[in-house]
C-alpha cells in the first residue's frame, strides 16, 4: 500500500512538473487609477514583466508558480498560480508599516482579555508569564515562529533556534543538550545564556525534550526592554515556548465573546437577499419573472449561446430550477451544458455542487466532488469535501476512510499540515463523525477510543468559498445588537490567504455557544476576487452540535455585488428553530 502511494505521488509530481505554462493577463490598480510600470516576476525565476500604461499586463506562468507584483511604496502582492488562474486583476496598497512606530492609537492596543480571545486565530501572538505580547504595538522588535512555518527537520528547540532564527548562536545538540545566545557572539553580555520561558514556566536548561510537533509558537526576546519584567536572570535574552497543551485558550465562545468586547453597535445596514434582485444579471432577473416553466425553460433556451463561457450563468440556471420550479428535468440539462466546458474547472464545479447539496441532491453533488479530487489530489480542502459528501449520503465507513486517508497523507508528509485553521476543521468533522456514527464503522469499544473528547456544543457555522482568490468581510451580530468581524483580506491578513492557497483549502469554522442565546444575523460584505466574477459560499450550520440531535442544513450564496453588507441568514441560537433568508 505504501508503494501505491508513493508511486501515485511521484506520478502527480511528474505531472505538476510537465505543466504547460499558460498566459496570466490582468490590469494593476490603486483601487482607482491604473499602475505602470509595476514589476510582476515569478519567485525564483527570471521572468519579468511590467505593467502599461493602463495597468494591463501578460505574463508566461505554471501551476504553482507564486507571483509577485512590487512597486515603490505599495505593499508587495503575491498570489500562487493554480489550475484555474486565467485572470488576475490586482489592487495595491500604501505600504504605510512604518507609520505604525510613529502613530499609536488607544484602539490598537487591546487588553489581555481580547488577546487571550484572538490568540489561537492570530499566529503572530506570543504568551508570556507576564502576558501575551503583540508585536504590532510592543514597543521593540520581536519575531515569532508560528508551527506553520516550523520546518520537520527540526529535532528539538536547539535545531529551531539554529535554523529557524538567524542571528542566534547555538551550541550543543539534541542528545545532550547545550545553550544559546540571542545577541551573537560580538555581544558585550555574550557569557550570559538565555532563559526558557515555557508555558509560563521559567527554565534555564534547554528543553530539548519538547518536540517541536508540540511547539505551537516559538519566540525570541533579545532587547532589554522586553526582558525586564524577568529581571536580572533573564540578562542574556529569553526564548518563549508556547506549547499546545499549554496555550488551549477556549475558543467555543470565540463569536460570543468577540462581539460583545468592543463597543460595536450594528446599525442594521445589511441588505436582504431581495434587495439585491436589481443588481442581478438580466436572463436572471427574466427568469425570476417568467410565468411559467415553459417560458423559463425558452429564456434558458435564448440567453445560453450568449452566456455559455460563464460558468456562473450556468450556477445560477440551475439554483433557479431547483429551487424555483418543480417537476421538470431542466436541471439535468443544465448540469451537462456546463460540464461540456468547464468539466476541468474547478471553481466551476464546487458552485455546481453547492447548488446541488442545498436541494439535497447529494448524489449529484457527490459525482462532482471526486471530479474535483481528481482535479486536484493535493488540494486540502478535496479531502474534506469527498470525505463529508460521504457522510451526506451515509456512507459513514467510506467517509471515515476519506478521512484517514488524508491523516495518514499528512502522517506520511504527503500533504502539509495546517494547525492553526484547516486541520482543526477536518478533525473535529471527522470526531463528529465517529462520536455519531462511531458503531458503523468500528466496533463501539475502537469508537470510544477513537472519539475525541467534544469541548463544544452550540451551533456550528462552516463557511466554504468556490473560489480561493474571494476577499470578504463576514459579520456576526449578536441578539443585543453588537457584532464582531472576519476579515478575509489580503490588506488585513494576507499570510491566512498566503497559506490558504499554499495547502489547498478554502474554508473557515465559527463556533457560537449558548452564553447569548436568541437570535444571531450572519451578513457578509464581498470586496471581490481577481477575475471580477462572483464568488459562491456554501455555509454548513449544525445546530445542537455534537449530540444526537444534531442536526446540519446547508445553504448556498452568491456573492457578486461589491462592497455591500448583505444579510446571508439568521439562526436562533438555543433553540431547535432556525430562520434562514435567501
Amino acid at each position: 500500500m505504501k508503494k501505491i502511494v508513493f508511486v501515485l505521488f511521484l506520478t502527480l509530481n511528474f505531472v505538476v512538473s510537465q505543466e504547460k505554462s499558460k498566459v496570466i493577463s490582468g490590469t494593476v490598480t490603486d483601487g482607482q487609477t491604473p499602475l505602470q510600470n509595476v514589476r510582476i516576476f515569478i519567485d525564483g525565476k527570471e521572468t519579468v514583466e511590467f505593467s502599461d500604461v493602463s495597468g494591463r499586463y501578460l505574463i508566461n506562468a505554471k501551476k504553482g508558480d507564486m507571483l509577485s507584483y512590487s512597486y515603490n511604496g505599495m505593499k508587495t502582492v503575491e498570489i500562487l498560480v493554480e489550475d484555474v488562474t486565467r485572470i488576475l486583476n490586482i489592487e495595491m496598497f500604501p505600504d504605510v508599516e512604518e507609520l505604525k512606530e510613529v502613530v499609536v492609537t488607544k484602539s490598537q492596543r487591546k487588553s489581555q482579555q481580547e488577546l487571550e480571545l484572538e490568540y489561537n486565530s492570530n499566529p503572530k501572538l506570543i504568551k508570556t508569564a507576564y502576558g501575551i505580547i503583540d508585536p504590532r504595538t510592543a514597543a521593540y522588535q520581536i519575531r515569532i515562529l508560528s508551527e506553520a512555518s516550523m520546518s520537520s527537520v527540526n529535532l528539538c528547540i536547539l535545531d529551531v533556534l539554529r535554523n529557524e532564527f538567524p542571528g542566534i548562536v547555538v551550541t550543543g545538540d539534541c542528545s545532550n543538550g547545550g545553550f544559546i545566545n540571542v545577541r551573537g557572539s560580538n555581544s558585550l553580555f555574550n557569557d550570559q545564556a538565555a532563559i526558557y520561558d515555557i508555558d509560563g514556566q521559567i527554565l534555564t536548561d534547554a528543553p530539548i525534550w519538547i518536540l517541536p510537533d508540540n511547539m505551537k509558537r516559538v519566540a525570541v526576546l533579545s532587547s532589554f526592554a522586553a526582558t525586564t519584567k524577568y529581571g536580572a536572570i533573564a540578562s542574556g535574552g529569553v526564548v518563549v515556548i508556547n506549547t499546545n497543551a499549554g496555550s488551549a485558550y477556549p475558543s467555543s465562545k470565540e463569536v460570543t465573546d468577540k462581539t460583545r468586547l468592543r463597543n460595536n453597535k450594528y446599525n442594521n445596514d445589511a441588505l436582504g437577499q431581495a434587495a439585491l434582485f436589481d443588481n442581478e444579471p438580466i436572463y436572471l432577473q427574466e427568469l425570476r419573472n417568467s410565468g411559467s416553466l415553459r417560458e423559463a425553460k425558452k429564456l434558458y433556451d435564448f440567453y445560453t449561446p450568449r452566456y455559455k463561457s460563464n460558468y456562473y450563468y450556468f450556477v445560477d440556471a440551475l439554483d433557479y430550477f431547483m429551487g424555483e420550479l418543480e417537476n421538470n428535468d431542466l436541471p439535468n440539462r443544465i448540469l451537462d451544458d456546463a460540464l461540456a466546458t468547464f468539466d476541468q474547472n474547478s471553481n466551476a464545479l464546487k458552485a455546481l455542487a453547492y447548488i446541488l447539496q442545498t436541494n439535497d441532491d447529494f448524489e449529484g453533488a457527490h459525482r462532482l466532488y471526486k471530479e474535483i479530487f481528481l482535479l486536484r489530489p493535493n488540494y486540502a480542502q478535496s479531502y474534506l469535501d469527498l470525505a463529508n459528501s460521504y457522510s451526506d449520503l451515509g456512507l459513514t465507513a467510506k467517509a471515515a476512510t476519506m478521512f484517514a486517508r488524508y491523516d495518514y497523507l499528512v502522517g506520511k508528509d504527503f500533504l502539509e499540515k495546517d494547525s492553526l485553521n484547516f486541520n482543526n476543521i477536518i478533525y473535529r468533522d471527522f470526531n463528529n463523525l465517529v462520536s455519531l456514527h462511531g458503531n458503523d464503522i468500528i466496533s463501539e469499544n475502537k469508537a470510544k477510543k477513537s472519539t475525541l473528547e467534544e469541548d463544544f456544543r452550540g451551533t456550528r457555522l462552516v463557511f466554504e468559498w468556490n473560489d480561493s482568490e474571494a476577499e470578504f468581510e463576514l459579520q456576526f451580530v449578536n441578539p443585543q445588537g453588537h457584532y464582531f468581524t472576519d476579515k478575509h483580506t489580503l490588506v488585513d491578513d494576507s499570510d491566512r490567504i498566503r497559506r490558504e492557497k499554499l495547502l489547498g483549502y478554502s474554508c473557515a469554522e465559527f463556533l457560537i455557544d449558548g452564553s447569548l442565546p436568541g437570535t444571531w444575523q450572519i451578513n457578509a460584505k464581498y470586496l471581490g476576487n481577481k477575475s471580477l466574477t462572483p464568488t459562491y459560499f456554501k455555509v454548513s450550520i449544525f445546530t445542537d452540535y455534537g449530540i444526537p440531535k444534531q442536526r446540519k442544513d446547508i445553504k448556498a450564496f452568491k456573492l457578486g455585488t461589491r462592497n455591500i453588507n448583505q444579510e446571508l441568514f439568521k439562526v436562533n441560537i438555543g433553540t431547535n428553530k432556525q430562520v434562514v433568508n435567501n
